[in-house]
């Protein structure tokens, strides 16, 4: 979740369309994709809200959205738990004024940051595809870039393909393993000031929004060592059988979709939080508007998000469970 998005790498997301926190304390983890994991920091429906704070804050990425408080998000049903699963949504029934504050939504920062390790998100709903939102599920350092950021599950609007990116300071360049995805933005991940950063766009259609809740949730895994950061995914019901065992082995997962190598990222990433937001227009979702299909319904992104509240209603995360998983 950059601060910037350039319009190159925007339109490669936006598929179907033309185109920093407190830390409490720091866990560091080993680790490669030859060990097994286990001794899982889990964040679940028994904790979540006491191991992530809620960030009433200005928007760094310039986004059509007001963060509101745990307070706020709770009395107005934005922040629950719901049988057992973290619901995490939006506004979606107050039409705005274009021109003034933005729709209501929810940032999450976790309490603790980290140093390597296995990252498993199973999530059994995604905010859906939709003109204007901006979901994301990341990590980031502070005194950003300086600290690096890990995107894990990232797009915009009527996206369906899921986009892992890093950003970094300066020197950080990548020689990509094997995998699945296609490599956009730059080899240097701190290039142009780390606004692009480097990424890997998910050649699967079904890899983000609305079809991975067609086919009721999936899991989302980053591996992040000295060495490399890969991420994986799958829905829910074809999940390696060891992830549900409690003792998820990389090893066996096959190709990953991300294979970012070639950087000594210990001198590029380091103390990250864990993030969960949903923003809408700003610094990527508004900057590819006029070139998009979703130009159609509005002429500004602004416009569509704020007179257009019932559209809003698939933007919510759904989560069973975060566990980051030492060596």
């Amino acid at each position: 979740m950059s601060v910037l998005r350039l319009s190159a790498l925007a339109a490669l997301a936006f598929h179907g369309i033309s185109a920093l926190p407190t830390l409490s304390h720091t866990t560091s983890f080993p680790g490669n994709s030859s060990m097994r994991y286990a001794n899982p920091d889990t964040y679940d429906a028994s904790n979540f809200m006491d191991k992530f704070n809620v960030q009433d804050i200005p928007d760094p990425t310039h986004g059509f959205v007001t963060y509101v408080s745990k307070d706020q998000a709770q009395n107005e049903g934005l922040y629950r738990i719901d049988n057992g699963q973290i619901y995490m949504g939006v506004d979606s029934s107050s039409t705005l004024d274009p021109n003034g504050a933005g729709r209501k939504s929810v940032r999450l920062s976790s309490t603790a940051s980290y140093n390597h390790g296995l990252i498993i998100g199973d999530f059994a709903h995604v905010p859906g595809s939709v003109c204007g939102s901006w979901p994301a599920f990341w990590m980031v350092g502070p005194n950003w870039p300086g600290n690096g950021e890990i995107d894990i599950i990232e797009g915009v609007s009527l996206g369906t393909q899921n986009q892992a990116t890093l950003h970094t300071n300066e020197g950080c360049v990548m020689s990509y393993g094997e995998q699945l995805g296609s490599a956009v933005g730059n080899a240097d991940c701190g290039a142009g000031g780390a606004s692009l950063g480097c990424g890997v766009l998910d050649s699967n259609g079904g890899s983000f929004g609305s079809p991975i809740n067609d086919a009721g949730g999936a899991i989302y895994a980053t591996e992040w060592t000295s060495n490399s950061i890969k991420v994986w995914w799958w829905p829910r019901s074809s999940a390696p059988g060891d992830i549900g065992s409690g003792n998820p082995d990389p090893s066996g997962w096959g190709t990953p979709t991300a294979n970012f190598q070639g950087c000594a990222f210990d001198n590029y990433i380091r103390d990250l939080n864990i993030i969960f937001d949903t923003t809408f227009c700003g610094d990527w979702a508004g900057q590819v508007w006029g070139s998009s299909s979703c130009s159609s319904q509005a002429a500004t992104c602004n416009d569509f998000v704020a007179k257009n509240p019932g559209a809003f209603g698939d933007s919510y995360w759904l989560i069973n469970s975060v566990k980051v998983f030492s060596a």
